[in-house]
């Protein structure tokens, strides 16, 4: 009796509906390529945690770039995630640079940054300027003026701080 009742019973089959026509259209629709599609709110990107080997006042080695191999002393991280990182500029030619820390080494020795004032040196220090020469107009490396005077006065305080070090 149960297997009759059963066998009676609808079943449910599944049918595949095609595409949808759009009114007014012949054929099948596809939506063009170049219609912008809806997308959700980018996620807001967080500078990286800093590893925990590198500090302000760290001695990295570069490990890319056109100072590769330099030894340098890490002065503070961005907020972008980089690091602010200075030779200085008259001990090994390295001058304010940012680094992302995946390319340093991290020394166990480190400098201590007593007078050292980054704070005014951010992101928007190292953009380029509208007042810059052409590349046709000038004849050698251009370097503005604000980044001269900034260079030099971290370079006069962390130098002291470097021939402060011994073995350094």
């Amino acid at each position: 009796k149960v297997l009759k009742k059963r066998a009676a019973k609808a079943r449910f089959t599944f049918r595949y509906e095609g595409p949808k026509k759009a009114e007014g259209v012949n054929g099948k629709y596809y939506p063009a390529e170049d219609v912008a599609q809806p997308k959700g709110p980018t996620p807001v990107r967080n500078a990286p945690r800093l590893r925990s080997s590198i500090a302000p006042g760290t001695v990295v080695i570069l490990l890319a770039g056109r100072f590769q191999g330099k030894r340098v002393v890490v002065l503070k991280q961005l907020t972008s995630g980089l690091l602010l990182v200075s030779g200085p500029y008259s001990c090994n030619g390295v001058p304010l640079r940012r680094v992302n820390q995946k390319y340093v080494i991290a020394t166990s020795t480190s400098v201590p940054l007593d007078g050292v004032d980054v704070s005014k040196i951010d992101d928007s220090f190292f953009a380029r300027e509208s007042n810059e020469p052409s590349t046709e107009e000038r004849t050698t490396t251009y370097t503005s003026a604000a980044r001269k005077a900034a260079q030099s006065a971290v370079d006069a305080k962390l130098e002291a701080n470097v021939n402060k070090v011994e073995m350094l």
